[in-house]
């Protein structure tokens, strides 16, 4: 796995970052009457990949730790948000109280969140010793366990899936949380654990030899990871207001590790844009239906070989100094010339 692009030593300021996007998010929402539809929906597609994308990329590109069990978090975020939300509001008055709506969505959320990001331990602590390709199948076992599991109890739908969830998500919550997602993450990344990270992705024995609680840093990434994809799938199931356990398979999976592989391993600029690309792709596509899934996965394919290391692994802080520096060279040279 390639390291994760080196940090520029003029940082950005994600606060400012997190401002601006959830002002984006609030000015969207207040005209969202007047736009149309399906490009709400497309956005809101969007935003879930992002923190889908994002959150995995904390495990498998700062970490280096290859997980194929994303999907298996979302899942058990989607079922605990979506149980809690529509056990409590099936003939409830309060059903109809903006204020205890979102209150309640976004605990909901919260307990979703943590109920994935405790199977992310629970996983975590026995198979995190693993390395490589054993620590992928240990993770993909966890996604096809928990999609059995999900299919065989009958409460919740069984193998029918979960049925009349509230239509909570909007493209607010969907900007703010994928705001929160990567501010979190990025603060974490240029932490003191980020240093971990790091080094555990550069070479785990010489980390190791220095002193460095390997595990410690993995299992973190792991459970911060899984918490993000927990409130993903919380959003995914009260935006698509049903889910059955086949929509978080193995499939699932690896649609978001390509995302990551995409993106650049390490880049979180690089992985949004794929996760915006790769939401985007099908939607292109969808008028050609019947070849639509072949020019995808041919897509796809190229991209891989022609950018092993990601269509979008690059520099962002030295590209956008370089920018800044030709444009402050151009508009000198036409005051000088004036």
């Amino acid at each position: 796995m390639d390291s994760p692009q080196p940090k520029s030593k003029k940082r950005p300021r994600p606060q400012l970052t997190l401002g601006a996007t959830l002002a984006l998010g609030l000015l969207i929402s207040a005209f969202s009457g007047a736009l149309d539809p399906y490009f709400l929906d497309v956005l809101t597609s969007m935003g879930i990949a992002v923190i889908l994308a994002v959150s995995l990329n904390l495990v498998t590109g700062f970490t280096g730790q290859f997980s194929l069990g994303h999907a298996g978090f979302m899942s058990v975020g989607a079922y605990i948000s979506a149980g809690i939300t529509t056990a409590l509001f099936a003939g409830n008055p309060l059903g109809n109280s903006a204020f205890a709506q979102s209150g309640f969505f976004l605990g909901s959320l919260l307990l979703g969140g943590l109920g994935a990001a405790f199977a992310g331990l629970c996983v975590g602590i026995p198979s995190l010793r693993l390395k490589g390709d054993y620590l992928a199948l240990v993770t993909l076992g966890f996604g096809e366990i928990i999609r059995v599991v999900f299919q065989n109890i009958e409460p919740i739908g069984g193998a029918l899936g979960l049925n009349g969830i509230p239509p909570y998500t909007s493209v607010f919550w969907v900007i703010t949380w994928a705001a929160l997602t990567v501010f979190v993450i990025h603060s974490l990344v240029h932490s003191t654990y980020g240093r971990g990270f790091v080094a555990t992705h550069d070479d785990e024995i010489a980390a190791e030899a220095i002193g460095l609680d390997t595990t410690r840093y993995k299992i973190v990434a792991f459970v911060v990871g899984a918490f993000f994809a927990g409130v993903a799938g919380g959003l995914y199931a009260h935006f698509r207001l049903s889910i059955v356990p086949t929509g978080f398979d193995f499939t699932k999976s690896i649609e978001i590790v390509l995302m990551v592989i995409l993106g650049g391993m390490g880049n979180t600029i690089g992985v949004i844009l794929a996760a915006v690309l790769l939401t985007l792709l099908p939607e292109v596509l969808r008028p050609i239906a019947a070849y639509r899934m072949v020019l995808y996965s041919l897509l796809l394919i190229v991209l891989m070989v022609s950018r092993p290391r990601g269509l979008f692994n690059l520099n962002w802080a030295a590209l956008l100094l370089h920018l800044k520096k030709r444009t402050t060279e151009t508009l000198t040279k036409r005051g000088a010339a004036k």
